[in-house]
């Protein structure tokens, strides 16, 4: 079946493409009674939307988000919820020109070669304006794991080219820190280590100056998350994690707690060891009705672990990474061939992101709540829980 759909307890299905009338997603599994309006979900829409700051495409879409079904007087129903974002500012003339050109670095070959034919108005159905209602998405699972287990997801901008943020403890960083400076001013990189983020501003202007791109590491950070979710063998948390992640445009690599940094080390260095958790230190998490209660006693003194071990939650922080690929549309010439095989060269019109991280942390955080509240609700299903 096409690949329209993430996720099995908690569910979402997408449609629609970057130059067509809206995309929308419907939401499964989400129980009734949740709080939700059409207002909700404009926060952290308006963290992805195009045209926000000087550092990213200036599209100038309001992404405003319609409720279709799936709420009756500002609640959940327990029934699929749709939610349609219409596109307003499409400008399919920009890419006239490379309607028989393929794109380096797009989806433009990949999709002629599945499909047959495909939509070339800025990529169609592979675009990023696809994700818009990603977000949507995650705003109702951000709900639910805050609900269930006082869950949160943080993300942030951790390295754009060869800037890199200190971060030393990453489950305390905000979302005040990461959208805010200390002055008040907005967060436009969304990096929470004020001096980098000035940085990494004038380092994506440069590279926009010099009609170019660059790419850099998002990093994602679910605390509050309990022990023991997660499934044995093929749906380990962490796989669904990296396939949710993956799942998300330009992502090329994904990493979570120490990551590839665990080739460099022994045994010795890499364990975190067990202790019972302390006063004062992380909360001893008490049992409640439809919360896994195994492990609520007991912390590691580390976290390379990144929050998972046989790919179920350890109750320590979920710490992920994401690499994610520099802009593929460039305003400068790049040699190409055409449909018909012939070389050619092409230039990029059109509006497009100089660095595409400060807008994929919203995406990023959506996909991650998405599959944590799967996970809690394939664990209250498996254990024959109530609603809690």
């Amino acid at each position: 079946m096409p690949g329209d759909s993430f996720g099995h307890s908690f569910r979402i299905t997408t449609a629609g493409e970057s130059h067509g009338p809206g995309n929308v997603v419907i939401v499964d599994g989400c129980p009734p009674g949740l709080p939700l309006a059409e207002e909700d979900l404009v926060e952290d829409l308006a963290r992805r939307r195009p045209g926000q700051s000087r550092i990213v495409t200036p599209r100038n879409e309001p992404d405003a988000p319609e409720i279709l079904s799936g709420v009756f007087e500002g609640k959940t129903t327990g029934t699929s919820i749709a939610i349609l974002i219409r596109n307003v500012d499409q400008r399919a003339r920009d890419y006239s020109d490379i309607r028989d050109k393929y794109r380096p670095g797009h989806a433009d070959y990949t999709y002629d070669a599945k499909y047959g034919r495909r939509d070339y108005r800025g990529g169609g159905r592979a675009s990023a304006r696809e994700t818009a209602v990603r977000v949507a998405a995650g705003v109702v699972a951000k709900r639910i794991i805050a609900s269930a287990f006082g869950g949160r997801v943080v993300g942030y901008v951790r390295q754009v080219g060869d800037v890199v943020a200190e971060v030393p403890d990453p489950a305390a960083v905000t979302e005040e820190q990461v959208e805010r400076l200390p002055d008040g001013a907005p967060n436009i990189v969304r990096c929470p280590d004020p001096a980098r983020a000035a940085e990494m501003v004038a380092l994506i202007e440069a590279v926009r100056e010099a009609r170019d791109s660059i790419g850099g590491v998002a990093e994602i950070v679910a605390a509050g998350v309990p022990a023991g979710l997660g499934e044995p063998v093929f749906d380990k948390l962490k796989a669904d994690l990296a396939k949710a992640l993956f799942s998300l445009p330009a992502v090329l690599g994904v990493e979570y707690g120490v990551g590839f940094g665990c080739a460099r080390l022994r045994g010795s260095e890499n364990n975190d060891l067990f202790r019972p958790a302390e006063a004062g230190g992380i909360a001893k998490r008490e049992a409640a009705d439809g919360a896994p209660p195994a492990g609520s006693h007991i912390v590691t003194g580390t976290n390379r672990h990144g929050g998972m071990l046989g790919g179920i939650s350890s109750g320590m922080p979920i710490v992920l990474r994401a690499a994610v690929k520099p802009t593929s549309s460039l305003p400068r010439d790049q040699a190409t061939v055409t449909t018909a095989g012939e070389s050619t060269t092409i230039r990029t019109r059109g509006r497009h992101d100089p660095c595409l991280l400060p807008r994929f942390v919203p995406m990023a955080e959506a996909m991650v709540a998405i599959v944590l509240a799967d996970h809690w609700l394939r664990w209250r299903a498996s254990s024959g829980s109530g609603a809690g």
